[in-house]
């Protein structure tokens, strides 16, 4: 009896294999440009979706540079979410090279962008009248030609010799020499090595251009997931309902996390609603709840802050008492730690902007990175 029954165990158990593989290859196969995002198209996704992520936690998208393995995975995905807003400079290339057909999605569509400006003393937001004008600025035009023409009427050099990272009064020239007429930033240039390469990528990058950093604000969040659920409808149109059913629960997370963030920052002295952060990711969250942020670097990781911007927000620290500065988890501290020893700030904590952490750490999804970055910032401004 059970030499007979052998046959059919075996053609059931093979019958579920072909049944596994065939649900296996029925999932939406979808590329994610980094973690944040990934996650997000998880929680809409659930099971009808495998989701691969390019830029993994604790990953720095700004610097990404894509290999053959990253091309092998988007030419197999069905679709493919980025964040858009100049967010992956390197994502056409990578489009090209891995011959991807399938659709791309772009999360931010339809978020009203915010710009970033430089004055004489600190970065601030305001906000774009088009997001398609980033693409321009991706490709690396900054300026229009009516602001070239007026900066360059205000320089004592010509274009061609700012390009190289020389400043207007010859503080950059002075500065790399350690000659600054204030003595924290004498020893701050000392112990810095800002070339004139990135002095340029910091002169280009700092003047003007949108900024990327959208998830930042949860209701832009919740605006990413509509077009998400949108996009994996239109690839899947038989798991409508549950990609329906998916976001809206999900959005209802947001909701609620939203007003929690709110009431916790809203409970703060308004005097204590000042930080500085390394890299300018969080403009979008100090628009939604009422910080203000400054930051040594602009919205990329890719350029440095010269010694004369560092120089600049030592000063503003102790003019107006800004309590502490904080880390970023995609960013190296010895920048804001040597700010912090100057000025005398204190170091608040680690936030997490531009990718999540590790599954085992602080942040391992979108609404744990929101909860996460609250509950470092009021613990370190409410003392």
């Amino acid at each position: 009896m059970r030499i007979r029954l052998i046959p059919s165990f075996a053609a059931a158990l093979l019958a579920l294999g072909i049944a596994s593989r065939a649900q296996a290859d029925d999932k939406v196969n979808a590329v994610a440009s980094f973690s944040i995002l990934a996650d997000m198209v998880k929680n809409v996704g659930g099971d009808r979706v495998v989701v691969t992520e390019l830029v993994g936690p604790d990953g720095d998208a700004h610097e990404f540079d894509p290999t053959p393995a990253d091309a092998k995975k988007l030419a197999g995905a069905d679709i493919f979410f980025v964040n858009g807003l100049g967010f992956e400079g390197w994502m056409e290339r990578l489009e090209t090279s891995s011959g991807f057909k399938g659709a791309t999605v772009v999360a931010s569509k339809g978020v009203k962008a915010l710009t970033i400006e430089e004055d004489d003393e600190h970065l601030h937001g305001d906000v774009a009248d088009d997001d398609d004008d980033h693409d321009e600025h991706a490709k690396g035009e900054d300026h229009d030609d009516d602001e070239h023409e007026d900066h360059a009427k205000g320089e004592d050099h010509d274009h061609d010799e700012h390009a190289k990272g020389e400043d207007d009064d010859h503080d950059h020239e002075d500065h790399a020499k350690g000659e600054d007429d204030d003595h924290d930033h004498e020893e701050h240039a000392k112990g810095e090595d800002h070339d004139d390469e990135h002095a340029e990528a910091h002169h280009h990058h700092h003047h003007g251009g949108t900024d990327p950093h959208a998830w930042q604000d949860l209701a832009n969040g919740e605006i990413y997931v509509a077009n998400i659920r949108d996009g994996l409808i239109a690839a899947d149109p038989d798991g409508k309902a549950v990609y329906e059913a998916n976001a809206e629960k999900y959005l209802a997370a947001l909701k609620k996390e939203d007003a929690a963030v709110k009431a916790a920052i809203g409970a703060l002295p308004q005097s204590h609603r000042r930080i500085i952060t390394s890299h300018d990711a969080f403009g979008y969250f100090g628009e939604a709840y009422g910080l203000e942020i400054l930051a040594p670097e602009g919205i990329s990781t890719a350029s440095e802050p010269s010694a004369k911007d560092v120089a600049k927000i030592i000063r503003q620290i102790r003019e107006d008492k800004i309590p502490a500065v904080f880390m970023e988890n995609i960013t190296n501290p010895k920048m804001l730690e040597q700010i912090a020893k100057e000025s005398g700030a204190k170091i608040g904590g680690t936030l997490y902007s531009d990718a999540l952490s590790a599954k085992d750490g602080p942040a391992p999804t979108y609404l744990d990175m929101f909860k996460h970055n609250v509950g470092t910032l009021t613990a370190a401004l409410s003392s």
